[in-house]
């Protein structure tokens, strides 16, 4: 199935059901859920997914894990995905929270192989053995912390989603307090108490995870200088122990 809402199939009766969709670059798919937990792979391009909770960047070649219910947007950055929506009762272990995964290279054939198939493929033969082959490779998903979490305070959250649509290195402690009308040290202290991390550190994971869709365009050295980092080589570390993998392997 290609470049047709879920909504129009989800009343078949089948566990799993796979949907390419085509999106031009730059476009908002905005607030929505689904019923069925849902598999969001990034054929091409990055995918930047927000919910109430946090962030989460997806590389191209990598995949989203939503749980089923869970408001999300995503922004679509030269993207062709191929989704598969499943039932909720298929995939028991499915995560509570959003989950960037690697996908890998049966994974992917698998998911390319499935758009293929009609809605209401056969119950039994090929498709169904795809089907089940998907839902064991599933299960062995290995997840990457491509996420920077969001406070749940109105104010708090507000300064972090604007900081998420545009990092800028000048933004203080101090600027933000402001912003919330208290003090720096009372709003670095509830903060730290709501997210368990200083504002300062959390500027500066985003800062980094804002660096994952301009890897696909940009060397490494471009970026770690952008984001105001003195070496590639400082930028590379801070990077791979944010996040468990180098910016270098993003770049293919």
């Amino acid at each position: 199935m290609r470049n047709i809402p879920v909504a129009e199939v989800d009343h078949l009766d089948r566990d799993v059901l796979a949907i390419a969709t085509d999106y031009p670059s730059g476009y908002l798919l905005d607030w929505h859920d689904h019923r069925r937990v849902q598999l969001l792979y990034a054929a091409t391009g990055t995918m930047r997914v927000e919910t109430a909770d946090g962030t989460w960047m997806v590389p191209g070649e990598r995949a989203v894990m939503i749980p089923p219910r869970t408001r999300h947007r995503v922004l679509m950055l030269d993207v062709r995905t191929a989704s598969l929506y499943v039932e909720p009762a298929a995939v028991p272990w499915w995560p509570g929270e959003c989950a960037v995964v690697q996908v890998s290279g049966l994974l992917r054939e698998l998911l390319l192989g499935a758009v293929e198939m009609e809605a209401e493929y056969a119950a039994a033969g090929r498709d169904a053995a795809l089907v089940a082959l998907v839902l064991h490779e599933l299960s062995a998903l290995s997840g990457l912390p491509l996420h920077v979490a969001l406070p749940r305070h109105g104010v708090f959250a507000g300064l972090c989603r604007d900081y998420l649509a545009d990092p800028a290195l000048a933004v203080s402690n101090a600027d933000w307090a402001r912003a919330a009308a208290m003090s720096e040290r009372a709003f670095t202290r509830a903060f730290r108490q709501e997210t368990g991390t200083s504002p300062a550190s959390w500027r500066t994971r985003a800062r980094l995870l804002s660096a994952v869709p301009r890897l696909r365009e940009e060397s490494v050295t471009a970026v770690a200088a952008s984001l105001g980092y003195a070496s590639p080589a400082g930028f590379s570390y801070a990077f791979s122990r944010a996040f468990s993998v180098s910016p270098s392997s993003l770049r293919r």
